[in-house]
């Protein structure tokens, strides 16, 4: 009887680490975009108010995005890796 209730206790522990490792997934890629987001209405506006700055807003835009891209990306593989 107890061996049984150990197995049952495994298999629900699989089950939510899985659905928690998609869940944290789903978090950060919602995370990214809202980071994405903001960058690119943030170098808009500076855009907007320094049109002679344009060239070096833009790189540190696309620096910045990178970044985020890959840490984002680094975590929906760990997370990915979890749940395999």
């Amino acid at each position: 009887m107890l061996l049984m209730t150990l197995l049952q206790a495994a298999t629900y522990s699989v089950t939510f680490t899985k659905l928690g490792a998609v869940l944290g997934a789903a978090i950060v890629v919602l995370g990214a975009s809202f980071g994405i987001s903001k960058i690119g209405t943030s170098a808009m506006e500076a855009i907007a108010r320094q049109p002679e700055a344009a060239d070096g807003i833009r790189m540190s835009m696309i620096i910045i995005g990178a970044l985020v891209e890959g840490v984002s990306l680094f975590a929906v593989i760990v997370c990915l890796l979890v749940a395999l």
